[in-house]
């Protein structure tokens, strides 16, 4: 089953952490046993020992479940680990030297940086760092070279996962962009073979007829010069920056150049993504050609931007006779594709919605996208 990529990531370190959580309880009770004359209090030692073989149990179970990584179980993993650096000098002395969970203690650390990044690692290892010194009765080197690798590590650790699971989503959008460039030249070549050349012999023909028919091959050259853009434009690796912005309202604005169009936008610009800023004029540029193939060449029309700081609404209103019950859905099932692709399906591609309200007083389209 696909997964999102910053999910699988996830789910392999996890798993890889699982296996690390094994390995370190097999050292911490084998030390444990062979150190077992160190226990003052020897039944409180086997306790703890019982304690950790079980939660590195739950821990494997429960880190395997997407779905049961909450915060209650790291907190109960971090809880876990400290309370058994706690008791360490109960059970082993107040000059012991090792605590009882020792190695084993990285685990909770790791888990933190996995799922919170270098933030998550900072706080797991300054809360063991703590512990483990709260509870000696004086500090050597080696115990502070310990805590000093440990508030080094996690946040490292956590800045290589949350790097490895960028790196995925990444892979994965260039993965994605790749299968739909080829589609879109595959849908190329098939429009070359066969559009183009209808579109050319009709203006070669309407020129011969005249009259009407001229007018008619005129706009077909005209439909043959775009198509033949956009087939070329296909070809060429665009070179605009995943982090490039645009102002939307400045962009819609530009749209007033229609004579029937009126455009309303804030008094400030609204930056999105170039891409979406694309999509969405594009939307709007399809609303209006409607407009004008359904209500007429100088039918009135008003675009309408409103920002919120979690999404943009864009709303385009006529005054044409409204579009009657099911004409969408059977000029879809008869392939013309233009409102269910054009325009629903642009928003859709970009995680919005795009609602249709349509009556005897006019159409209007309330285009929403998340910002």
């Amino acid at each position: 089953m696909w997964k999102r990529p910053a999910l699988a990531v996830e789910d392999r370190l996890f798993r890889a952490l699982g296996i690390l959580r094994v390995v370190l309880l097999a050292n911490t009770v084998g030390l444990n046993v062979y150190r077992a004359e160190n226990f003052d209090r020897p039944i409180a030692g086997l306790v703890c020992v019982l304690v950790m073989i079980v939660w590195t149990a739950v821990a494997l179970s429960a880190y395997a479940d997407p779905a049961r990584r909450r915060p209650w179980l790291f907190g109960a993993d971090l809880v876990v680990t400290v309370a058994l650096l706690a008791v360490s000098p109960v059970v082993k002395g107040a000059d012991f030297n090792a605590s009882v969970p020792g190695f084993w203690s990285v685990c909770v650390i790791l888990a933190w940086a996995i799922q919170y990044h270098w933030r998550g690692g900072l706080v797991a290892s300054a809360c063991v760092a703590v512990a483990d010194l709260v509870v000696r009765d004086h500090i050597t080197q080696t115990n502070y070279g310990n805590v000093f690798l440990l508030l080094v590590a996690g946040p490292i650790v956590g800045f290589m996962c949350e790097s490895l699971q960028l790196m995925a989503r990444e892979r994965d959008e260039a993965q994605r962009a790749s299968v739909a460039a080829a589609e879109r030249a595959r849908l190329a070549r098939t429009v070359h073979d066969g559009v183009l050349q209808v579109l050319a012999m009709v203006q070669r023909r309407g020129a011969e007829l005249g009259g009407e028919a001229a007018d008619l091959g005129r706009l077909a050259g005209e439909q043959e010069q775009v198509l033949r853009t956009l087939i070329r434009s296909q070809d060429a690796v665009s070179s605009t920056s995943p982090d490039a912005t645009a102002d939307l309202a400045a962009s819609l604005a530009g749209l007033g150049g229609r004579g029937h169009v009126t455009v309303a936008t804030p008094g400030t610009p609204v930056e999105l993504p170039a891409a979406v800023v694309t999509e969405l004029l594009a939307v709007v540029s399809a609303c209006l050609d409607n407009v004008v193939a359904h209500v007429g060449a100088d039918a009135p029309a008003w675009v309408l931007l409103e920002s919120f700081p979690d999404r943009v609404v864009v709303t385009v209103r006529d005054e044409g006779a409204g579009i009657p019950p099911g004409r969408l859905e059977t000029a879809a099932a008869e392939g013309r594709l233009g409102v269910s692709e054009s325009i629903r399906g642009r928003i859709a591609d970009l995680g919005g919605s795009a609602e249709l309200t349509t009556g005897a007083t006019g159409s209007e389209w309330e285009l929403v996208v998340p910002t």
